[in-house]
């Protein structure tokens, strides 16, 4: 199983081909997903330290052109964990005091 290790915080393994974002969350990471997922809000971006997910997607270069997002980030609600990784969450619960949105779907 692949390990993924978040910048200041832990690592821990999860199965091949878990959405990014629900594995931070079902660890305790405390990303944003105010859209719930959809890649319209761009609040769960992450930084990619180490390791490397699929190119970026149509739907992430849109909303990265859209908002002026730097091409090192990846939006954690678009990416499947494939092997090890290691990432740094950009906004979180903590840092903005904003809820988190609603559990993106599988």
């Amino acid at each position: 199983m692949p390990t993924v290790t978040v910048l200041g915080e832990k690592s821990f393994e999860v199965e091949k081909g878990t959405k990014l974002v629900l594995a931070l969350e079902d660890h305790g990471i405390s990303v944003l997903h105010r859209c719930g997922g959809k890649a319209k809000c761009t609040s769960c971006r992450v930084e990619v330290l180490e390791g490397d997910f699929e190119d970026l997607s149509n739907i992430e270069k849109n909303a990265f052109a859209q908002k002026g997002i730097e091409d090192n980030l990846r939006l954690s609600c678009q990416v499947r964990v494939e092997g090890d990784v290691t990432v740094r969450p950009i906004m979180t619960v903590e840092s903005s005091g904003l809820d988190a949105g609603p559990r993106p779907e599988e």
